[in-house]
């Protein structure tokens, strides 16, 4: 593993690891200067117009903690007044054919294509993700509303055959109206196309609040859809301040022309919005927190393993809701996975800036979540073996760390750590490892690797999430159902049945026929 930094030189020895330290000077602004000035929005996005509030907030670099640009900080007013023209763009908009809305969409994701590497400059920016997962996430963005423009086409009701000679029943299935969109910092581009090219095709609008760390791209993709020709109203953004977050969020879940909430975030937060929800008994989808386990049987390609760990954990730093989280190696295999995936990390990570080309290993998203290292020192303080790594770096960076005689009662064992942490915990039989890695309240996805048929037909049916990857560690794509079990959430996204999630199902009963 190598490092880089953007502080004085110095060297770390961690272990049988030497860790370098230099001098870095890529900061935010290179991309931000980089970028096409059009795509660089600061307002909000409200009823087709560019809005300023009354303040502003900081949008920085989790690399360097540069400013990168200071966006309209808006409150309860800008949101009441996204909603409100969203829910006046509704009945136009869904009254559009759904060819047409297909034509738009196909135009949004024609144009994201084509400013796809300003787009990715601009997600490496806010939330520091190496320039190559930036790209991997635009193309991954666009796909959705690829996929969704073609979809739009595809909402069929039903005919069903009555009871009685003098009477037709037919099921329609019409928008649900207004939908409220909150996203998160981790894919800023990625999980709004995944909800608004799904409410959009069927005829919805939207008001989009996107997180704190990373509006820019939100923002962004607001541009292109005045490009691409969306009408005013169909798609708003909101973005806001951590301090303004919860009062804007209330009124996104409680007004009552809103009528439908989507959410990507953490089971806490979920639970929050659930609660405000409920006053308007609204429709409501959510994916929330994942503590995925990854388990490896005697009986798994030890080398395939190791690969599928260091892509399920080490994309984005660790910082995805489907990251390996628990790691479960059976003890036949266990001595022979760890030398090899410690080899892989010296060999295949670099920490450093999102600018850089050879980088792996950007920053965490900001310094509070690089404080999440007492996972380390209380796995340390209970036994466990750092390996690899252990350290926090400078500011939001931190050290892949690889930890060895790992037990369930550890942190990292209970919490999702969100960062590149690979705790290990040895098991002996397969019944133990379902036991382990079902005792979570959460069940988003899950992994293991196996050659055995039968064994691979039993644990992915008794795993307890909605995602399983037998012999794989990346598993979304835009043509599978996303979405968890327990208390990760509810509803599905991608997909055929990502669509249903923004449509209403119309019993209509034609009688009084002579037939």
């Amino acid at each position: 593993m190598e490092v880089w930094w953007r502080q004085e030189g110095e060297t770390i020895c961690n272990r049988r690891k030497i860790f370098h330290f230099k001098v870095h000077d890529k900061g935010a602004s290179f991309f931000a200067r980089g970028t096409s000035s059009a795509l660089l929005r600061k307002e909000a996005f409200i009823e087709g117009r560019w809005v300023s509030a009354a303040s502003t907030f900081p949008v920085l670099d989790p690399a360097t903690g540069e400013e990168i640009a200071k966006v309209s900080d808006c409150g309860t007013k800008e949101a009441q007044d996204a909603v409100n023209a969203a829910y006046k763009a509704f009945h136009p908009w869904k009254s559009h054919t759904a060819k047409e809305r297909s034509i738009l969409l196909r135009k949004w994701f024609d144009l994201i294509n084509q400013h796809k590497e300003d787009l990715a400059k601009l997600i490496t920016a806010e939330s520091g993700k190496p320039m190559k997962e930036s790209v991997g996430e635009m193309t991954y963005s666009a796909s959705f509303l690829e996929w969704f423009s073609e979809e739009a086409r595809r909402v069929y009701g039903d005919i069903v055959a009555p009871p009685a000679k003098d009477r037709k029943i037919l099921l329609l299935k019409q928008p649900v109206g207004v939908a409220s969109i909150i996203t998160p910092w981790n894919f800023p581009s990625a999980m709004i196309t995944r909800k608004v090219g799904a409410a959009l095709a069927v005829g919805c609008t939207v008001v989009v609040k996107p997180a704190e760390d990373t509006p820019l791209s939100a923002l962004a993709l607001a541009e292109l859809s005045v490009q691409a020709g969306i009408p005013p109203g169909v798609f708003n953004v909101v973005p806001c301040s951590r301090e303004k977050t919860p009062a804007v969020g209330e009124l996104l879940c409680t007004d009552p022309l809103v009528a439908k909430i989507s959410f990507t975030g953490s089971t806490a937060t979920g639970k929050i919005l659930l609660r405000h929800a409920a006053g308007t008994v609204k429709r409501v989808s959510m994916e929330l927190g994942g503590h995925a386990p990854f388990i490896v049987f005697d009986s798994a390609d030890v080398d395939k393993a190791v690969a599928g760990a260091m892509a399920s954990k080490f994309r984005n730093s660790g910082q995805t809701c489907v990251c390996s989280n628990r790691f479960l190696v059976q003890s036949g295999i266990h001595d022979a996975f760890m030398e090899k995936l410690a080899k892989a990390m010296d060999a295949q990570l670099k920490v450093g800036h999102g600018s850089e080309p050879t980088t792996t290993q950007g920053p965490l998203i900001n310094t509070r979540a690089a404080e999440k290292v007492p996972h380390i020192a209380d796995a340390v303080a209970q036994g466990a073996v750092i390996v690899r790594g252990g350290k926090r770096l400078g500011g939001s960076f931190m050290q892949p760390t690889l930890l060895s005689s790992v037990n369930t009662d550890m942190l990292c064992m209970q919490e999702e750590t969100f960062g590149p942490l690979i705790p290990v915990v040895k098991f002996n039989t397969e019944q133990e490892a379902l036991a382990i890695a079902n005792a979570s309240p959460v069940g988003l996805a899950g992994y293991f690797y196996s050659r055995d048929i039968s064994q691979i037909w039993r644990v992915a049916e008794q795993m307890e999430v909605g995602m399983v990857g037998v012999n794989e560690g990346l598993i979304s794509t835009t043509e599978a159902s996303f979405g968890g079990l327990k208390q990760s959430g509810l509803g599905r996204e991608g997909s055929k049945y990502g669509i249903d999630e923004y449509l209403e199902i119309k019993y209509m009963c034609l009688g009084g026929l002579s037939l």
